[in-house]
């Protein structure tokens, strides 16, 4: 009953309150007993505390208690009394009302606020595209959204009840906070097991908590498969393209070798003093099947993925991502002079992003030493391109070193990286050179801007020489 009357309009409110207090009146005028029934103002100041502040309340009060001197018939002792007792009490009924009134409208409208917030997170649950979990410390799963049944293969409304070591055996292994004082909110990537028995590699995002009914564990599982898949596609693809500029250098080389091998082997030919020797005959045939062999020009495939547009902002971001956490460590301070907007460039993504970062490989190493250790990355828009200038602080390379020699001695590492890179950026018909007149160390890449889709089809027919990776 009295949740309805705190759901009156106040309209309705005022109007009982008003009818109540006529009706205490006139019968209070009327009724010829010896007794106030100024009391009863207090049912009608409880209905005005709904609607009503603390002043008017006040004044409802003073005036109930006017009527109640006024209309009262028979005269009492010690009036002025008995006027304040009234005055106190029909006050204090209103404003204990008025406070009861306010707290309930907070939690009304704390409930409702929590009511909508409930039913906000439940519909992001359920519309997650990632699986949701709430388990147990035993593992049993008490909640699973829409999203989890598709990643288990299991019927809608399946999962709660079962056990998730069935499906992710890593989560059961996780202590509660029963078991441990630690408070786990971590990731981590395992092997899940659908319901057909099917393996899938999950990044698992979870954290425990305690509730009045017991340790929990909630889990958010995303499947990362196609996501090994390709990452794997595309190291593979890198192998490839690094495995035939390799080839391809040392073919030069062999090719280079088997010149001269084959000078030689004419030169004693027409001596005479060899001739008709097997063994000088089968040496001939040998080196000249081998030129052969090196002289097989080894072409990359031109596709879409060379001729594709790069957004360059994109790759100097994910290099941002990967060198800051790597310049920290080392102590380097790294500036970046970018520009808002750069045209898109032919390259490869991947290719590109390797390229850099072993630019970044060898300033790590060449700044071990050095007191003052800063790694600057600058890009400019040209006409028919863009520029990178890639510059550390580092003592710089000697003069007449063939830095973009594959396989030579002294290297730090392989004795590729800067032959591979060059090579790359060659490929998708840009260039990679070093820039002595500069301070420190410093390399320019250059990036030709991305053709139209129209210019694209020519562009194989027309550039093939450019595509060839003999050195």
């Amino acid at each position: 009953m009295i949740r309805r009357v705190l759901h009156w309009s106040p309209q309705s409110a005022l109007l009982c309150a008003a009818i109540l207090i006529s009706i205490i009146a006139v019968t209070d005028w009327r009724a010829e007993i010896n007794a106030t029934l100024g009391f009863l103002y207090i049912f009608p100041l409880a209905l005005l505390g709904i609607v009503l502040n603390w002043w008017q309340l006040v004044f409802a009060a003073a005036f109930c208690t006017f009527l109640s001197d006024r209309l009262d018939p028979f005269p009492m002792e010690m009036e002025e009394a008995r006027d304040a007792l009234v005055f106190l009490t029909l006050a204090f009924t209103g404003l204990l009302s008025l406070a009861v009134t306010k707290s309930y409208r907070r939690e009304m409208e704390s409930i409702a606020a929590r009511r909508m917030a409930e039913e906000q997170l439940a519909f992001v649950i359920d519309s997650s595209p990632a699986a949701v979990l709430t388990m147990t410390a035993e593992g049993e799963i008490l909640l699973a959204n829409p999203a989890a049944h598709r990643l288990l293969g299991v019927a809608q409304g399946a999962l709660p009840g079962k056990s998730i070591t069935r499906y992710v055996p890593a989560l059961a292994s996780i202590p509660s906070v029963d078991e441990t004082a630690k408070i786990f909110r971590t990731e981590m990537q395992t092997r899940g097991q659908k319901e057909n028995g099917e393996i899938f590699l999950a990044d698992v995002f979870f954290s425990t908590y305690t509730t009045p009914l017991g340790p929990r564990l909630a889990a958010l599982l995303v499947d990362t498969s196609e996501h090994l898949r390709e990452r794997e596609e595309t190291s593979l693809q890198q192998l490839l393209a690094g495995s035939r500029i390799l080839v391809a250098a040392v073919s030069h080389e062999v090719r280079n070798v088997c010149g001269a091998i084959g000078m030689m082997h004419e030169n004693l030919a027409r001596k005479g003093s060899l001739k008709g020797d097997q063994d000088f005959e089968a040496l001939g045939s040998l080196v000249e099947t081998l030129s052969k062999i090196a002289s097989l020009e080894l072409k990359q495939s031109v596709g879409a993925s060379e001729l594709s547009a790069a957004d360059l902002k994109e790759v100097l971001a994910d290099l941002r991502i990967v060198l800051e956490p790597i310049c920290e460590e080392s102590d380097i301070e790294l500036h970046w002079n970018i520009p808002d907007e750069l045209p898109l460039v032919q390259a490869d993504r991947h290719s590109l992003l390797q390229v850099l970062l072993n630019l970044t490989k060898n300033s790590q190493r060449a700044l071990e030493k050095v007191a003052r250790k800063s790694i600057e990355i600058a890009a400019s828009a040209r006409p028919d391109g863009v520029t990178i200038r890639f510059t550390d602080s580092g003592p710089g390379i000697p003069p007449g070193q063939k830095i973009f020699q594959p396989l030579q001695r002294g290297a730090d590492a392989t004795g590729l990286g800067l032959y591979l890179s060059r090579a790359f950026m060659r490929s998708f018909r840009g260039d990679l050179r070093h820039d002595p007149q500069h301070d420190g160390c410093s390399f320019v890449l250059e990036l030709a801007a991305a053709a139209e889709p129209s210019e694209q089809r020519t562009l194989p027919a027309e550039n093939e020489a450019h595509t060839t990776l003999t050195a």
